[in-house]
């Protein structure tokens, strides 16, 4: 029996950092797409980008193997390099003993993707890329309300 794939495509946005956020995540199965966003009036981009990606999770009822596309350095290397088990192994501290930012995010993002198969993939932002415009614009969208 073969494991669902889904695409999904993350970008988060902030006006001042922190300021007013959004998110916005494209979800692509079998020739249907869903777009999702929301936001914040009080954030940080790296916030934004972490809801993106667990929020496009959050809406995917059963396990599939995900191919997650963001523009994240932050989130794609924390999953692919080890950094992740780094932070966890050193009780949330990073390499310099500071302790890692959004860690209740960090945590949630790990919950999600528990029953899922990931891949990783990272993107060039406003490379355009046409999903990843489409989610960049999702995220400014949803900024906006909170402006």
């Amino acid at each position: 029996m073969s494991v669902t794939e889904v695409i999904i495509y993350t970008d988060g946005a902030c006006s001042g950092n922190p300021g007013p956020g959004g998110w916005g995540a494209l979800l692509r199965h079998n020739g249907k797409e869903k777009e999702l966003s929301g936001g914040e009036a009080h954030t940080t981009n790296n916030r934004m980008e972490m809801m993106a990606v667990i929020e496009a999770i959050r809406a995917i009822k059963k396990p599939c193997l995900l191919k997650i596309h963001s523009d994240s350095a932050l989130i794609i290397n924390a999953m692919t390099k080890g950094w992740i088990e780094s932070w966890q192994a050193k009780g949330w501290k990073k390499a310099d003993k500071k302790p890692v930012e959004n860690q209740d995010l960090w945590l949630e993002l790990l919950e999600v993707i528990g029953a899922h198969q990931v891949e990783w993939i990272k993107v060039k932002g406003h490379s355009g890329i046409p999903e990843n415009e489409r989610v960049d614009q999702l995220a400014v969208q949803a900024a906006k309300q909170f402006m």
